[in-house]
């Protein structure tokens, strides 16, 4: 049995489980939103005692493979709905910029253009600059896959770089920096 998917998901108080056994969607609905996902057709997810569990037919190696990813998308739904998930990224590099207005995050990353990147509805952005820091972009959601695709978009715009370390990276971040080329003598 899966370690992983014979583990119980406890469900907060003020969130709602649903499992609609015609068309295999669970839908989980909380304080902060609802979010759907669609399951293969042969599990069974079921509600024990304020518990969700998910119920792999057999012992078939594809089944023994989607048993604990489907409890980690249904546990990853409920976390998104009861608490939400936030990401934040650091710019770093003179000159380098953050701004957000909506949905819309504008980023001057020393190109000879400023990026201005879409980032999905569901998603809440917030670029803030404190003087004498770096600035500091912060994605928040309830879709934790969601989250994490946006971030690593932006994350890809500039790569950091071993040697100055310039560039966007996740918050504590830990860069392995490269030393300089070695003085002739």
């Amino acid at each position: 049995m899966s370690r992983i998917g014979r583990l119980p998901i406890e469900l907060p108080k003020g969130v709602t489980f649903t499992f609609a056994e015609a068309d295999h969607k669970v839908t989980v609905k909380g304080p902060k939103g609802e979010l759907k996902q669609l399951i293969d057709a042969d599990f069974k997810i079921t509600l024990e005692e304020g518990n969700i569990v998910v119920h792999r037919p057999t012992e078939q190696k594809r089944h023994k493979a989607m048993h604990g990813l489907y409890r980690s998308l249904i546990a990853n739904m409920v976390e998104g709905v009861s608490t939400g998930y936030k990401r934040q990224l650091e710019v770093i590099g003179v000159g380098f910029k953050a701004t957000a207005q909506g949905n819309l995050l504008d980023l001057s990353l020393g190109y000879s253009h400023s990026v201005i990147l879409a980032v999905p509805s569901e998603l809440k952005v917030v670029a803030t600059q404190e003087k004498g820091q770096n600035p500091i972009i912060t994605l928040e959601g309830t879709d934790k896959q969601l989250i994490g695709q946006v971030a690593a978009k932006i994350k890809s715009l500039r790569s950091v770089e071993p040697y100055k370390g310039k560039g966007i990276r996740y918050v504590g971040e830990f860069v392995r920096r490269k030393a300089g080329k070695a003085a002739a003598k």
